[in-house]
Formats: C-alpha cells, structure tokens, sequence
C-alpha cells in the first residue's frame, strides 16, 4: 500500500467509531478519508437517522472537498473501526458525478486492494438514459 493510502486508511479509521447523538441519530460508525489532485485531504463521517435520511462518509468527505472548491479525488478510502468498506452505489455514482474525471479515482476495497471507480461502476448512470 502506498503512503497516501496508508494515510487516508489511518484517517479514515480514527473517524469510524459509532456514537448516539440522540434517541434518533448515529453517526461515526464508518468514516471516509479522500485526496484531491491538490494534494488536499477532506474526512467525513456516515450518519444514520431512524427515517432513513442519513448519509454516507464519503458524502461527507465530499461536501467538505466542494466547500473549498475542489471536485478532483485521487484517492478515496472508507473504513469503519477495523477495515475498509467499498462505496455503496449512491457513493460510487456521488464521487463519479461531481468531476468526470474521478472515473480514475483510486479506492481502497480492502486493506491490499485498490481499484478505480470505473472498475466498480462500468455502466455509470446518465443523464442521456433519464432525458429521451
């Protein structure tokens, strides 16, 4: 694994421990560490609510990434306290929309491998297949 990963990993679960804010939120149970082509690194945590209007880490790291004007992710890495967990669709689709060219983003899918967005998502959706 190299260096940037091992970084993003180490972020990602320092982040992923599972906390109750109330009767109706967790949050932390899985966190997500990315870097931009900038060299920049952006964390964030998955929060669930009992009617199902949560969202994931890499949403989270994401918002963070476009709150400073960045949109290209190098690498991506979701964890929760002991290993690293591959983006769920919406995440895949998130990470892919918000700069095309993250179609070559890096992400780790377990602790030795990594592969690119466009390996997990080969038919990405369209806006040509929602508008005929």
């Amino acid at each position: 694994m190299d260096k940037d990963f091992e970084i993003l990993y180490k972020k990602a679960k320092e982040l992923a421990h599972k906390k109750r804010l109330n009767r109706y939120i967790k949050y932390g149970h899985v966190g997500a560490a990315l870097m931009t082509e900038a060299g920049n690194i952006y964390t964030g945590v998955a929060i669930d609510c009992a009617c199902q209007i949560g969202f994931c880490a890499e949403h989270s790291a994401i918002s963070e990434m476009l709150k400073n004007n960045e949109t290209r992710i190098v690498k991506i890495v979701a964890a929760n306290s002991s290993v690293p967990v591959p983006p769920c669709g919406r995440c895949r689709e998130m990470i892919r929309m918000v700069n095309e060219e993250n179609m070559e983003t890096e992400v780790m899918v377990g602790e030795t491998e990594i592969v690119k967005i466009k390996d997990l998502l080969p038919c990405a959706w369209t806006l040509d297949s929602f508008i005929e």
